[in-house]
């Protein structure tokens, strides 16, 4: 069973709690199966689908494995339609720190995908590390971009994918700044609260 501490509730435990319980009762399973398939006792599950407890990111994930589903399910976000297409006039532009950025995908799902601004040396010496994967792709300009003791300067037409739990940071190498693709997981969502604390948006 998991011996992970159970912190106080929040935002977070009051979102995740009706989902938990619709979830379960969808796939027909008692509160001890349920909480013995995702190794919980039934009476933490049974805080969690109170909201009396905090879920961790292990937690969700060991219970979308058991109920079929994506941690996004979980989280109540609505799943965007098959085959969304995003139109480039919908795509509103927001600023945080600099950055610019639009929403390039459907909203509501585990992978999110954006087009950024990079102003140029907004990153200073913030680090990242979070669970998730990350991928991107220079569309102008140049990127410097740091993964655990390797830097990378990548130009228009470069991509790099990789885990997020690597220490991470990018930054533009010109004053004009850099424009990119940017796709990645798990980043989107109340869950980025309990996973990042207060990071600019795209985690980057």
């Amino acid at each position: 069973m998991s011996t992970e501490p159970e912190g106080p509730s929040g935002e977070l435990a009051v979102t995740v709690a009706p989902h938990l319980r619709e979830l379960r009762r969808r796939a027909g399973l008692t509160l001890e199966a349920a909480a013995k398939a995702a190794s919980l006792s039934p009476a933490h599950l049974s805080r969690l689908e109170t909201g009396r407890r905090q879920p961790s990111l292990p937690m969700l994930l060991a219970l979308a494995r058991t109920y079929g589903t994506t941690v996004s399910e979980l989280l109540g976000e609505t799943p965007a339609g098959a085959g969304s297409v995003v139109r480039a006039g919908a795509m509103e532009p927001t600023e945080a720190g600099g950055w610019t950025y639009w929403q390039a995908g459907g909203s509501g799902r585990a992978m999110q995908a954006l087009r950024v601004r990079v102003p140029y040396g907004s990153q200073g010496d913030i680090v990242r590390v979070h669970p998730g994967e990350e991928w991107l792709h220079v569309l102008t300009g140049r990127l410097r971009l740091r993964l655990g003791e390797s830097a990378h300067l990548l130009g228009p037409g470069d991509s790099a994918h990789f885990d997020s739990l690597t220490p991470h940071r990018i930054a533009a190498a010109d004053p004009d700044g850099a424009v990119l693709l940017f796709v990645h997981t798990l980043l989107q969502s109340p869950l980025g609260a309990l996973c990042l604390g207060d990071v600019h948006p795209g985690g980057a």
